[in-house]
């Protein structure tokens, strides 16, 4: 797999590049970093629906108890549970096992610490060198020494228990349409929302292992979109594999995802005086539309590269408690550590309760320009150098001059093919796609 950490774990195809072996010395070398010195160590560990988890659950909780650290097992739960539970439970750090959105034949391995963060750059290299260097580590305990396995039944319950305190409204006469996506919020979801007293109609909540993201989930929206209409619901809500983002769905069936989310509860909390530094923190692919509805409502916006690790970063360092992405990814860092797709449904869930208003009401705050994405073929070793080419830094400060604020250029790079993506908004679909065609064969022309 080459480096084995990517931007959210180790990922890779189930017992092809992500093998029962790595997980063993993910888990080994893993805890071993994470609990040097630390007397009684225990670390969280929970799944996915996908059918590898129980191969991979195994080998890495072996990992862990061979360095003499217990595990609380809690099952299948959302990724975001899991940086919950470990807070929860005191435990030194969490481990979940999951592909979140990517299809049944792949799953990943990542780690978040004792306060339920991601692990920084430099932990996860501590533990890529040993692995990726085949050494070992002289930690062999033996007799009561060795780690154990602690099962917790209720661990479901004890995350949603939690949730329910993030909110001071009850959801009584509100119509609920849910798509679990086959995953990990199929038990959590529905009894969730029941308990808070909401009417609920549910979709692909009978995970079978290999189910999982098949047609369904925040990544085919037109299934909750379908079960709205038909159920009359007043908003609909899709998770994809993990649960750690949302796409909802208004009263007309509209889609309402991560931009228009954060515009409704963003301003909510401005109008409660809760958004913390009055600013929400968005992407570089986050809708124009959001910054010109947020600039109309006085707050600001940041935006960081494409990435939820680097929203959390900036949300992190300058003390923001709302951000996220047009994926639906959202973090509200005074609840969760990480993008949850349930405590996000939740919030926005009360906004309508406690505003009376529908949701396709609350969502024409904000209007989304139209964005067109259109590739350049480029060699690998050139996919930067459009930063240098003064043709095409000469082009791109033309278009945006003539947009007058009203639209924008973001060329990107991508991370994995030979590729340079062109991405336009504005308020004119025709006038951006051709524009963005042109700008992509300027940039193959020059760079090839």
């Amino acid at each position: 797999m080459g480096r084995l950490f990517g931007t959210d774990g180790v990922r890779g195809i189930a017992n092809k590049e992500l093998t029962s072996e790595l997980a063993y010395k993910l888990g080994r070398i893993g805890a071993y970093i994470l609990t040097k010195e630390k007397k009684n160590a225990k670390i969280v560990v929970g799944m996915d629906t996908r059918i590898s988890g129980d191969m991979l659950e195994g080998a890495l909780i072996a990992g862990i108890c061979s360095v003499g650290v217990d595990v609380i097992s809690v099952g299948i739960v959302p990724t975001p549970a899991v940086a919950c539970l470990t807070r929860i439970h005191e435990a030194d750090a969490g481990v979940v096992i999951s592909a979140s959105h990517n299809p049944v034949e792949y799953n990943g391995i990542k780690f978040f610490n004792s306060e339920g963060y991601k692990l920084d750059d430099n932990t996860e290299n501590e533990i890529e060198e040993i692995i990726l260097s085949n050494k070992d580590i002289d930690v062999n305990p033996i007799g009561d020494k060795i780690g154990k396995k602690i099962i917790v039944e209720n661990a479901v319950e004890e995350y949603t228990n939690y949730l329910k305190k993030t909110i001071d409204v009850d959801f009584k006469g509100i119509k609920i349409a849910v798509d679990c996506g086959n995953g990990a919020a199929y038990k959590a979801a529905p009894e969730l929302l029941h308990e808070l007293g909401a009417e609920v109609y549910v979709i692909h909540n009978s995970p079978n292992g290999i189910n999982i993201n098949v047609d369904c989930g925040s990544t085919k929206p037109e299934e909750v979109q379908k079960l709205v209409l038909e159920t009359g619901a007043d908003i609909g809500i899709s998770f994809d594999g993990d649960a750690d983002r949302l796409i909802a769905v208004d009263e007309k069936g509209n889609i309402v995802d991560g931009d228009y989310i954060m515009a409704i509860c963003g301003t909510h909390l401005k109008n409660k005086n809760k958004l913390k530094n009055n600013t929400i923190v968005g992407t570089v692919m986050s809708n124009m539309g959001l910054d010109i509805c947020l600039h109309e409502n006085n707050v600001e916006i940041v935006k960081t590269k494409v990435g939820d690790r680097y929203v959390l970063q900036e949300m992190l360092d300058k003390d923001y408690v709302l951000g996220g992405e047009q994926s639906g990814h959202i973090i509200f860092l005074e609840h969760n550590t990480t993008g949850d797709g349930l405590l996000t449904a939740l919030q926005l869930i009360s906004v309508v309760k406690e505003t009376g208003k529908k949701l396709s009401e609350l969502a024409s705050i904000m209007t989304k320009l139209p964005q067109v994405l259109v590739n350049a073929k480029v060699d690998n070793d050139k996919k930067n150098k459009y930063l240098e080419d003064e043709v095409i830094k000469s082009e791109i400060k033309k278009v945006e001059e003539k947009f007058h604020g009203e639209g924008r250029v973001v060329i990107r790079p991508s991370g994995t093919e030979p590729l340079v993506r062109v991405m336009i908004e504005g308020k004119d679909k025709e006038e951006i796609t051709k524009i963005a065609k042109e700008i992509a064969e300027l940039i193959e022309e020059r760079l090839n």
